[in-house]
């Protein structure tokens, strides 16, 4: 939530208690939050009170307050109405305010560091000294999960995670750019990569359910100090992509567990279109239509048995085997044996890979 509308919410609430009306101008005497349409002071008498001494000025319908921000005029709060209780109640509000702004600037300082130290903007006494001062601990474990949606800017996706994690106070979340909503969460000693995997299923499940969005979650390893959440950062982006090209049917990625995808990605493309030319010769995947390859996915998921395939596709066994065929011929591999069912599975991977690059790793 915004420091305007945060600001709002208070200001609404104190009206509701005390029926006085509230409203805090800026420097430039524009309205920030208010509680009515009331006509402000003018502007002489305005400019007249910020460069006074004094910290308050009021008269028998109204009084006007500075609200200070590291010792310095922020803001003029005007409070309308009269009484004894007046005075008090707007300078309950003046603290009020300046406690808030103080919080949303220590937040924004905060965010701002993690942001610059996920991009490895800091040497390490600089880190150190900036996390010391802004009451961060250096020596916490930490992970790193990035959260992707279908839009860009998810707003309402990041209400949702800063819901779900609005308990934990040493949690950051913030992003670095359009791709998605980064979490870098505090772990305790106990905490290991299967509850980081239950905590991403858990990101998948809520966004779907309370942001009626799907979304892919990655993580990283454990990062033991505040330098490594920069390498943290970069291994999960490298599992988000990794995951999209190679595990397309999956929605949570993590860098321990990336498999063969991790070993084609760090191929030329070069190389890989040699050797999908050399599994393939003039044909290409493309030519299989999308039924005959969810035969063939379901298949290599049930470890090359034909039975179970039949069974799960409600197909008959006969039909699998003259569509097996008709691949063997085209593309001169018999799926039913482990060695060409291995080239194929390989191949499909390597292949997806390449229309990866080929659209702009977009």
């Amino acid at each position: 939530m915004s420091i305007q509308r945060t600001l709002q919410k208070y200001m609404d609430d104190w009206k509701t208690i005390s029926s006085l009306d509230f409203c805090l101008i800026t420097d430039e005497n524009e309205v920030f939050v208010t509680t009515c349409s009331r006509s402000l002071p003018s502007e002489k008498k305005l400019s007249e009170f910020r460069e006074s001494n004094a910290l308050i000025m009021a008269n028998t319908s109204r009084c006007l307050y500075k609200v200070l921000y590291k010792e310095e005029p922020a803001y003029i709060l005007i409070v309308w109405g009269s009484g004894d209780s007046v005075p008090t109640i707007g300078e309950l509000a003046v603290c009020q305010v300046q406690s808030l702004l103080e919080a949303y600037a220590e937040k924004n300082d905060k965010n701002t560091f993690m942001q610059k130290l996920l991009l490895g903007n800091y040497q390490e006494v600089e880190a150190f000294n900036r996390a010391k001062k802004l009451h961060i601990s250096s020596t916490a474990r930490r992970a790193v999960f990035l959260v992707e949606t279908r839009q860009a800017r998810d707003e309402h996706a990041l209400a949702t995670i800063r819901n779900i994690f609005s308990a934990r106070t040493k949690d950051f979340i913030t992003s670095v750019d359009d791709s998605g909503i980064i979490v870098i969460r505090e772990l305790s000693s106990t905490e290991s990569d299967e509850d980081m995997e239950d905590i991403a299923f858990m990101l998948v499940d809520m966004l779907g359910t309370e942001a009626m969005t799907q979304a892919w979650v990655s993580y990283s390893n454990t990062a033991d100090d505040l330098l490594q959440l920069s390498n943290a950062y970069k291994e999960a982006k490298t599992a988000m992509e990794i995951g999209k090209i190679f595990y397309s049917e999956k929605n949570v990625f993590s860098y321990r567990k990336l498999g063969i995808g991790r070993l084609i990605y760090q191929l030329p493309v070069s190389v890989c279109e040699m050797f999908i030319q050399e599994v393939f010769g003039s044909e290409s995947l493309d030519s299989l239509d999308s039924e005959t390859l969810a035969i063939i996915r379901t298949f290599f998921e049930n470890n090359l048995n034909l039975s179970e395939t039949s069974r799960q596709l409600y197909v008959h066994r006969n039909t699998l085997v003259y569509r097996f065929e008709k691949i063997q011929k085209k593309f001169g591999l018999d799926l039913r044996t482990f060695e060409d069912a291995l080239t194929f599975k390989l191949a499909m991977l390597v292949s997806g890979y390449v229309t990866y690059h080929k659209n702009g790793r977009s």
